[in-house]
């Protein structure tokens, strides 16, 4: 089995390609277009993974996306009709997105000259914070395992946590938007001085060289 998956129409948008669960090619959109944490359709980062892999889209049997849109729906709309100006806002950004992501299919069709329908037939959309668990699981060496994942916001949870299991994730609970301690950790990173969206990794890098001294600070300003 051959599996494309995709970042895509997010920050770092880059592609990868597994045969029989082992990855054998990957890359970032970044690397060709020289933007930093470019996003977008990964053209090119996919065309790589074709080359590198001696193998065509029609040899592919599923394309994945890290994204699924129909995810916690009946709590986006809940959220969306408490909170009216956030809410008309944030559901706004995410049409406008869904746009993107579900024409997925013609853009391969633009890019690759490919049949659209061929693709639609391969795509898979995996909840974000559930692509996030499986990227650490099934790369482990572990059978079983508790697994967390804390981002910025998916798919409308900012906050997963699981049990893997052999080739099973038995997700356990998640925490919704707005609650996030990925953005309280994008903050402090704009407190630091890097005042971009995804600077985070550097300051990820830094801590190891720095010592605990403000744990109890942070502790109580997170709470």
């Amino acid at each position: 089995m051959i599996i494309l998956g995709l970042n895509t129409h997010h920050a770092d948008s880059s592609a990868a390609i597994f045969k029989d669960g082992e990855l054998i090619a990957a890359t970032e959109e970044e690397r060709f277009t020289r933007v930093k944490h470019w996003a977008g359709f990964p053209a090119q980062a996919i065309q790589f993974c074709l080359d590198e892999t001696n193998t065509t889209l029609e040899d592919i049997d599923f394309i994945t996306i890290g994204r699924d849109t129909k995810a916690k729906l009946g709590r986006k709309v809940l959220f969306a009709l408490k909170n009216l100006k956030t809410g008309t806002s944030l559901l706004k950004n995410r049409i406008e997105n869904r746009k993107d992501i579900t024409s997925l299919a013609d853009q391969f069709a633009e890019a690759f000259g490919c049949s659209p329908d061929m693709i639609n037939q391969k795509l898979i959309n995996v909840e974000h914070h559930r692509a996030h668990l499986a990227s650490t699981f099934y790369a482990s060496p572990f059978k079983e395992s508790a697994i967390m994942s804390i981002d910025g916001s998916g798919d409308f949870s900012t906050v997963m946590l699981a049990q893997g299991k052999g080739s099973k994730i038995i997700v356990l609970d998640s925490i919704d938007y707005p609650v996030s301690l990925g953005f309280i950790y994008t903050a402090f990173t704009h407190f630091l001085g890097f005042p971009h969206y995804g600077d985070e990794y550097k300051v990820m890098g830094l801590a190891p060289y720095g010592n605990p001294t403000l744990v109890d600070k942070v502790r109580k300003l997170v709470t």
